[in-house]
């Protein structure tokens, strides 16, 4: 039975028992599935009738993920991938052809950026970006054969927030797809499909597993266009295997409990270091000194586990600071029980220009932090020690 509570789905909503009677979902560790004579297999081919058929269509564990996380954002569809930027390719490939343009925000994951630079071109898409601080001009950007607004908010790593009631009601005024990319907020503190998004991408690796295990991605939306994504994926095979599937569904079980720590004390984390006189900036979407701080508290329940830090000095000492961390992981992941920092810069970000990571605020003094599950005194003093030592 459906809930209306967030935590009560991702917890029991499941494929059902086995004849084992298990209590925790099993694992569908099969390529294939069989039927008991032809006539069903026909059927089943010809979607007469319901039934799995191979593990790169669906799987039990698959398909108990996608029914999850459609509960979660209030979508009607989905399809799960091996990885989070399958999920990015899949939400435009498999909707978008040769002459079509893309208008997209600046601020977007760097991975993103290159597919929409690099990769589409050359099969004719086009797009253009338009800057977060500057929305009320974006309808000058729109060309004829625009067809998408792809968007990404909170923004890696610069936390710039889009207003998704103006980005909904822009996208059906202008006849355009609108594409969120949810992986920072988690559909725990945000449901684009609440405010018009026609597609949700995730890079289901992130908060969704939480302990830096497993890849996935998921991309999620309304029925009559999950049947073209869902017709791509199938044919061009990024399917998710059904043992990460089942770990990202046993993950979603306690994805709000860690979601509310990971806000809780990235908040205080953030508020801790606005005094700090070797750090000349703070970020963090739920900080009032935020410049989208209302349309934080519209769109999303908490702030997220992210926060960036800009520090005094340049990149030396920046580098040194990392250095000088102890405890907090160098690692390009976010969203682990074990905090993480990331230099953008010279990692997630580095295949953008210097004059592209600037439009979007990335420099070579700014840190992302990816707040853990430690207690949040000791992260505090992780970054306090650091600071002090590379002075």
């Amino acid at each position: 039975m459906m809930s209306k509570h967030f935590e009560t789905n991702s917890i029991r909503i499941n494929p059902g028992k086995s004849n084992q009677k298990e209590h925790s979902s099993a694992i569908y560790l099969t390529s294939s599935f069989t039927f008991e004579n032809a006539e069903e297999a026909r059927a089943t081919f010809a979607d007469e009738q319901e039934g799995n058929i191979y593990s790169r269509y669906a799987n039990p564990n698959s398909s108990d993920l996608i029914e999850k996380l459609c509960a979660a954002e209030g979508t009607e569809a989905g399809i799960a991938t091996a990885s989070g930027m399958a999920a990015m390719f899949g939400s435009i490939a498999s909707i978008l052809g040769q002459g079509d343009h893309i208008l997209a925000s600046r601020s977007l994951f760097g991975s993103t950026h290159q597919l929409l630079t690099r990769v589409f071109p050359k099969w004719g898409i086009t797009s253009t970006y338009g800057d977060i601080a500057d929305v009320k001009n974006w309808d000058k950007l729109i060309q004829p054969n625009t067809k998408m607004l792809f968007i990404e908010t909170p923004s890696n790593p610069g936390l710039e927030l889009i207003d998704l009631e103006w980005a909904g009601k822009f996208a059906k005024a202008h006849g355009l797809l609108l594409v969120v990319d949810n992986c920072f907020a988690t559909p725990y503190l945000q449901q684009p499909a609440k405010w018009g998004a026609d597609l949700v991408t995730h890079s289901a690796t992130k908060y969704i597993d939480g302990q830096g295990r497993v890849l996935g991605g998921l991309i999620l939306g309304r029925k009559d266009l999950m049947k073209e994504v869902q017709f791509f994926t199938r044919h061009t095979g990024p399917a998710i295997s059904p043992f990460n599937a089942w770990v990202l569904s046993k993950s979603m079980e306690t994805l709000a409990v860690r979601m509310d720590r990971h806000c809780d004390s990235a908040l205080k984390i953030a508020e801790h270091f606005e005094k700090n006189e070797n750090i000349t900036a703070v970020k963090y979407p739920f900080l009032p000194s935020h410049p989208q701080f209302e349309i934080a508290q519209k769109q999303m329940k908490l702030g997220g586990g992210i926060l960036t830090l800009t520090l005094e000095g340049g990149i030396t000492r920046t580098k040194k600071f990392i250095d000088a961390l102890k405890m907090i992981s160098l690692t390009a992941n976010l969203g682990d029980s074990r905090s993480i920092i990331t230099h953008p810069a010279t990692t997630t970000h580095s295949k953008l220009s210097a004059e592209e990571r600037n439009q979007v605020g990335i420099n070579d003094t700014l840190v992302r932090v990816s707040v853990g599950l430690e207690h949040p005194d000791d992260i505090i003093e992780d970054i306090e020690q650091a600071l002090r030592v590379s002075k």
